[in-house]
């Protein structure tokens, strides 16, 4: 790999930056992003260059895009060693770090909600509790439910669902279905 382009370097160290805001390690975020933007796939001794990053760290970084599903293996024939490459279309990433988010985070939260809210509350204040984790219990298996609807959409109709936006919200608003949220300040 030769070194990286001013338009690649910037890409890539913006998401070094963002990569530390979604949970994942600055390191990370820069392999991810000179893997994403690269047309074809890399090594970590390619990648370890252009990053100037130790192989180790390219290693590590490598490992947990791989538990995140970010990016794939590949085999270059008379070669021995491991290349990478992501998924070049931006709805397939979405995709996969929705469902693992789903399965990181929202999974182990219903979980708990689900067994807390099997449990007798033993005082008032455990009641009001029980109430509360119900309504957070029952907002989150509605988007689950949403969540799986829209994983089934092609990549096509999701852009189409979403560009409909607001207009989706109008027609909601002409036949009464719909009622604005207050306002934080009205709270």
């Amino acid at each position: 790999m030769q070194t990286m382009s001013p338009l690649v370097r910037s890409f890539v160290a913006h998401f070094g930056e963002m990569g530390s805001r979604w949970g994942i390690n600055r390191t990370v975020g820069q392999i991810y992003a000179l893997i994403y933007v690269s047309p074809q796939a890399l090594n970590a001794d390619e990648m370890a260059e252009a990053l100037e990053f130790s192989r180790s760290n390219v290693s590590m970084g490598l490992k947990e895009l791989q538990a995140w599903r970010l990016v794939k293996l590949r085999h270059l024939p008379g070669d021995r060693r491991e290349y990478f490459e992501a998924p070049g279309d931006a709805w397939e990433i979405f995709r996969t770090l929705a469902e693992e988010r789903r399965r990181r985070e929202i999974e182990p939260t219903l979980s708990m909600l689900r067994n807390a809210l099997l449990e007798a509350p033993q005082t008032e204040e455990d009641r009001v509790a029980q109430e509360r984790m119900r309504s957070m219990h029952d907002l989150i298996e509605l988007m689950t439910r949403w969540f799986d609807d829209v994983q089934r959409l092609d990549s096509q109709t999701l852009a189409q669902l979403m560009k409909m936006g607001a207009k989706v919200q109008k027609l909601l608003e002409f036949t009464g279905k719909v009622k604005p949220a207050p306002s934080r300040l009205e709270k």
